[in-house]
């Protein structure tokens, strides 16, 4: 097996770079190791590769006046920051990167912002963004975190390709924003889906005909039958929680992951994970099956990490067989194997917190 990077997002001022030789696994010699750390600025917390040059990493600085960061990576570990622009709102938390475009959520203004870019210098066109302010109407009952939108993901429809669509997972106003390109090519709201009040929503999968929003406030998994109409109750919603429930209750739910079906990994599981478990044990990772159907989730498995505040993870690999994840409060980082066809996981790696300080996302290579 071939040794992978791994480039990590952290609320430090660095992205970290990661080895991680699977053949090792197991060996008296560190399976993953930390051989790069890149300062860019106030906490590069999400980062996202272009999809033609993985060697351009994107980030965004979480900062109040958010910035974009764009870093060139050669065979070393340590990368070059080759452009900087504005993020066009305040404490930018997602990106996605197309051919031509950088698509950025900012979380506390309430902001989408668009920036022209390329795979060559000066790789950001234009020093401003073209900016949208989603709507917002009502506050919603957790005061200190739905006082005005919140965009937490910007992530393309995977369900129907036929027209792109934006979906823009709104924590502050409980709803899934939909976009379409509208008049002079720029990006548009045609459509909402509802989420239950006061849950969160966070990030969003979809697979088949169906999109699965994990609700971060409520810590639960949300079921819509796709495309709802804007007034579409969930099909089904229920908790990313291990039962019994640890005390004090202060957990909070993450990221959610739904990997291809592959040949490897036959059957299709969604990955949550859970924050701020008072555990010895850690936070979970729950997983969910889907072999009751699409619309029909059932929690098969609770994974204790060890890790605090369970921020970020990521699958990569060949078949995706490998799962990263890490505690931005604890319990350093770690590497975990699929098993059992995927509804366990088995963790093979770990590295310390004191060489890659509070992970909050991660990019494979």
């Amino acid at each position: 097996m071939s040794a992978h990077r791994i480039y990590v997002g952290s609320y430090t001022d660095a992205i970290y770079t990661l080895e991680f030789d699977p053949s090792l696994c197991g060996t008296d010699s560190p399976a993953l190791r930390c051989v790069g750390k890149t300062h860019v600025g106030h906490h590069p917390s999400w980062i996202a590769s272009h999809p033609s040059d993985g060697s351009l990493v994107f980030t965004g600085l979480e900062q109040t006046k958010g910035e974009i960061a764009v870093v060139k990576y050669g065979d070393s570990g340590e990368g070059e920051i080759v452009a900087r622009a504005k993020s066009g709102g305040d404490h930018p938390c997602t990106l996605l990167v197309t051919e031509d475009e950088l698509i950025i959520g900012n979380y506390s203004s309430g902001t989408l912002a668009t920036l022209p870019i390329s795979t060559a210098a000066p790789y950001v066109l234009t020093p401003q963004p073209w900016t949208l302010s989603l709507p917002f109407d009502t506050p919603g009952p957790n005061k200190t975190r739905q006082a005005c939108s919140h965009p937490h993901q910007t992530i393309f429809n995977t369900i129907d390709t036929t027209e792109r669509e934006l979906l823009i997972p709104d924590l502050g106003a409980d709803k899934v924003w939909r976009l379409r390109r509208g008049g002079g090519g720029r990006w548009a709201i045609h459509g909402r889906v509802q989420c239950e009040v006061g849950g969160g929503p966070r990030h969003v999968a979809t697979y088949g005909t169906t999109m699965y929003t994990l609700l971060e406030l409520a810590s639960r998994l949300s079921v819509h039958a796709f495309p709802p109409s804007d007034t579409s109750p969930p099909q089904r919603s229920l908790s990313t929680l291990p039962s019994p429930l640890s005390s004090p209750r202060d957990m909070l739910a993450a990221e959610i992951l739904l990997p291809q079906p592959n040949e490897v990994f036959s059957k299709p599981y969604i990955y949550v994970s859970n924050r701020n478990d008072p555990s010895l044990g850690g936070d979970t990772i729950a997983i969910f099956s889907l072999a009751a159907g699409e619309t029909e989730p059932e929690l098969v498995t609770q994974v204790r990490t060890g890790l605090k505040h369970l921020r970020g993870m990521s699958f990569g690999g060949d078949n995706d067989r490998w799962l990263v994840a890490g505690g931005a409060e604890g319990g350093g980082i770690k590497v975990f194997e699929r098993t059992d066809g995927g509804k366990d996981l088995r963790e093979v790696a770990s590295l310390d917190a004191v060489l890659a300080a509070r992970p909050t996302s991660f990019l494979w290579r």
